[in-house]
């Protein structure tokens, strides 16, 4: 899981990054439609319709196997382009993700722990539980006398 964990973070911060190749393209299209003002609100329309489907496609594919959360990111990334509230959320989510991942691994740790832990107590209690069998066997020996 660590693996999966790994490639997705680095998955999203390649396409979130600032100066990466979606965002630059992104910054490219906006000036070109700054000075094509008829255009830009059919732009606005485009990226929050494009944005959304990539974000809720995402939230579809996060319990598959596949890129899920890197969609979901993604979809987020477009939109906070040009929404400041989508950026906001992006920036949450992330966070939320974060924490998320360092309490699953608490846990598996905590569970994990548990599992050597209940694995060594019969061992234990087989020592413990010999040693008086080994008294009780002595004590059930008929005694001997030395004066016989």
């Amino acid at each position: 899981m660590r693996q999966f964990e790994r490639v997705t973070r680095s998955d999203v911060a390649v396409v979130d990054k600032p100066g990466g190749p979606v965002r630059r393209g992104m910054r490219r299209a906006r000036r070109w439609l700054s000075r094509h003002r008829r255009l830009e609100r059919g732009y606005r329309i485009g990226i929050a319709i494009i944005g959304t489907l990539l974000a809720l496609g995402g939230l579809v594919m996060v319990p598959l196997p596949g890129p899920g959360w890197l969609v979901v990111f993604a979809g987020l990334a477009l939109l906070g382009t040009e929404f400041v509230w989508a950026h906001r959320l992006n920036l949450w989510l992330k966070r939320t993700l974060a924490r998320f991942w360092a309490w699953w691994h608490a846990r598996r740790a905590a569970r994990r722990a548990a599992r050597v832990a209940a694995a060594d107590a019969p061992k234990r209690s087989d020592a413990a539980a010999d040693a008086p069998k080994r008294s009780v066997a002595a004590a059930d020996e008929p005694e001997r006398s030395d004066a016989a």
